[in-house]
């Protein structure tokens, strides 16, 4: 509380003089997650994203239709593209160059101006300048009206003027940006090939016809990949679906403009029995939805809805068909293009324009009538896989049920074998599901009961990506956990009702334990991603090994730390021989080991689960867990050079 004489009551003065001024991009040096996310692998990877968005905004306006992304051997990286080139003239009112302008001036650029861009992704993000300020050095060159340019800048500074390198011929324009991260700012300075390759992919397919290489020059790591896609959406459906079984063959598709929103759909239904629908607005992925997936669903739900009712596949059926039944093993791209976006939600990633959803509803609700009209094979197939998930979450309605508790106070509906805390506040406490009786029972003897709920699962729970909805919930331990966690699954899911705000899988350190956890990560991934997008699913990080001498004992987490242990202990010095101790089950511990390595706050690791690539969680959660073997086998062959432990 401040006092009259200008002190904060500590004795330190507070005046006009303790204000700091950030000027120019100092502000973004020194809080760089509020623009970036963060300053490890995530943040290092939004700045290349960050330049490929410009380019792709010269994409959306037809004057660029090749970006070229290069890793260099340092890490440092090129973006190259063939748009117009970013302007070199002096600016009327800040009388210095456009690009000087645009890569030292936080928010400049032309997208603000709805004459140059109508619509931009790269508005979403925070702009070239940031990438400039976070590098410890970037290049740009220039190619317009006959010329080439250059400038040079370091850690959002100019270090060179504007330099005019030469003539080049007319018909070539384009920017090329190179930087290299600053290594005082990040974590990780090592990109990830595949990271990168994902998201240009993802633009490929947002973006049609526009070509997008990728290519890696470091040792031991060279290779390349051109992404292009002339179908766009219906490509990138297809890239979803090749390891499910397709209903029908041809991807459902259209593209138009409604309303001065750019509105491009593809859909396919498969064997499944999970629905995966993706939104973007402007190349951005909207990972929380808003009105445009909403008008989409609603629609998709109401035209499903009146054919099944003209065809009478209803007719014995005393229920119509929710979005659930009509969205059951759907695969679905939904992509927007909207002039003025507005964004909210808690990551700026859910759509709030309203006149958005009344285009994309009008539309779905004409061309899919059309459409299921024209295409009355396809359109039985669809009706009929929508009307057999329906009876099916009939089905389900006894067993969910069971699982739904009255009231957040009616602690005897809880499961018998759940150890539950003392504690009632969710932001307190937290609740390990555990692999096994052992195993829980000595977590049971461990635990601080105010806030650790413990429980014991027995054997393996029922693989979600191969079960319908009634299936799932006749599984007891399924059950059990839904009834623990008290929010509820699918439609039904309610964020505030959930009981615990840590969710903690504690599974044995081996390939069955290691299976346990996928199973459990596979539920929460398709029946509560809310859980999972909250933040509320962790993982914990048991010992593998115990390496003991005479009286003193050590914990190690990974074989490095096991020999560094190793090598301090067994030093010759006469307090008796090293015990090595391998952990294949949490069983093996008892409960003060358990608490001292695994579950104490002040000394334990947990792995927060997040959902932040949700195309490829699906893709990886379908290989490794769906029907198709083959595409497992390939994960597998691919893969099988980075697995650290396995058990033979």
């Amino acid at each position: 509380m401040a006092t009259r004489n200008g002190n904060d009551g500590s004795g330190e003065k507070y005046d006009a003089g303790q204000i700091q001024v950030l000027k120019g991009l100092e502000a973004v040096r020194k809080r760089p997650g509020m623009y970036i996310g963060s300053t490890s692998e995530r943040g290092l990877h939004h700045l290349v994203y960050e330049v490929v968005d410009n380019s792709i905004d010269e994409a959306l306006v037809g004057f660029a239709n090749n970006v070229r992304v290069t890793i260099h051997a340092d890490n440092s990286i090129t973006v190259e593209d063939n748009g117009r080139g970013i302007p070199v003239d002096i600016h009327p009112t800040e009388k210095m160059p456009g690009l000087e302008l645009a890569l030292t001036v936080l928010h400049a650029g032309g997208k603000f101006d709805k004459n140059t861009y109508k619509v931009s992704g790269g508005l979403h993000g925070v702009g070239v300048s940031v990438v400039n300020a976070l590098s410890e050095k970037l290049k740009v060159w220039v190619k317009r009206d006959g010329k080439e340019y250059y400038m040079d800048f370091a850690r959002g500074d100019t270090t060179t003027k504007l330099k005019k390198l030469g003539d080049v011929p007319k018909k070539e324009t384009g920017t090329k940006t190179w930087f290299k991260p600053d290594a005082t700012i990040f974590t990780d300075l090592v990109y990830r090939y595949d990271t990168l390759a994902m998201r240009l992919r993802e633009l490929s397919f947002l973006n049609k016809g526009v070509m997008i290489t990728l290519t890696d020059e470091r040792e031991g790591q060279q290779k390349s990949d051109t992404f292009h896609a002339k179908g766009g959406l219906k490509e990138f459906v297809a890239h979803l679906n090749a390891t499910r079984k397709s209903l029908h063959q041809e991807v459902i598709y259209t593209e138009t403009t409604r309303d001065d929103v750019g509105i491009e759909i593809a859909m396919q239904y498969n064997d499944q029995y999970n629905e995966n629908v993706f939104s973007f607005v402007n190349n951005i992925n909207t990972h929380e939805g808003g009105t445009h997936l909403t008008g989409f669903k609603s629609a998709l739900t109401r035209v499903i809805n009146s054919y099944a009712q003209k065809g009478n596949f209803l007719k014995k059926a005393d229920f119509t068909l929710s979005g659930d039944d009509v969205r059951e093993g759907l695969t679905a791209v939904l992509s927007v293009k909207v002039r003025e976006p507005q964004f909210e939600g808690q990551t700026k990633t859910k759509l709030g324009n309203s006149e958005v959803e009344s285009a994309v509803k009008t539309l779905v609700n004409e061309w899919l009538a059309s459409y299921l009209d024209e295409h009355p094979r396809t359109a039985n197939i669809v009706v009929e896989k929508a009307v057999s998930a329906a009876r099916a979450r009939e089905a389900a309605r006894k067993a969910r049920d069971l699982t739904r508790r009255k009231s957040a106070l009616d602690v005897g509906n809880l499961p018998g074998k759940l150890a539950d805390c003392s504690l009632t506040d969710p932001a307190m406490c937290e609740l390990y599901l555990v692999e096994g009786d052992s195993a829980g029972g000595s977590a049971k003897q461990g635990r601080k009961r105010e806030f650790q709920a413990i429980l014991p699962l027995r054997g393996k729970i029922i693989n979600v990506e191969k079960a319908r909805i009634d299936k799932v919930l006749s599984n007891e331990e399924i059950r059990t956990i839904i009834t623990a966690i008290g929010s509820g699954i699918k439609e039904e899911f309610e964020l505030e009702k959930a009981r615990y705000h840590k969710v903690i899988i504690m599974t044995d350190a081996d390939v069955d334990g290691a299976h346990i956890r996928t199973l459990l990560l596979t539920f929460f991934f398709r029946q509560m991603p809310e859980l999972i997008e909250a933040g509320y699913v962790y993982i914990a990080q048991p010992p593998l090994y115990r390496v003991a001498k005479g009286r003193e004992e050590y914990y190690a987490y990974g074989e490095s730390e096991r020999e560094e242990i190793a090598a301090r202990l067994g030093n010759g010095d006469g307090r008796g021989s090293l015990n090595i101790q391998r952990y294949k089950g949490l069983g093996e511990m008892n409960p003060d080991q358990l608490w001292n390595t695994t579950m104490d706050p002040e000394r334990r690791t947990l792995l927060q689960v997040g959902i932040e690539e949700a195309v490829l969680a699906d893709q990886i959660f379908q290989t490794l867990m769906g029907d198709e073997v083959e595409p497992r086998r390939v994960f597998i062959e691919q893969n099988a050079q980075f697995v650290k432990n396995l058990d033979i």
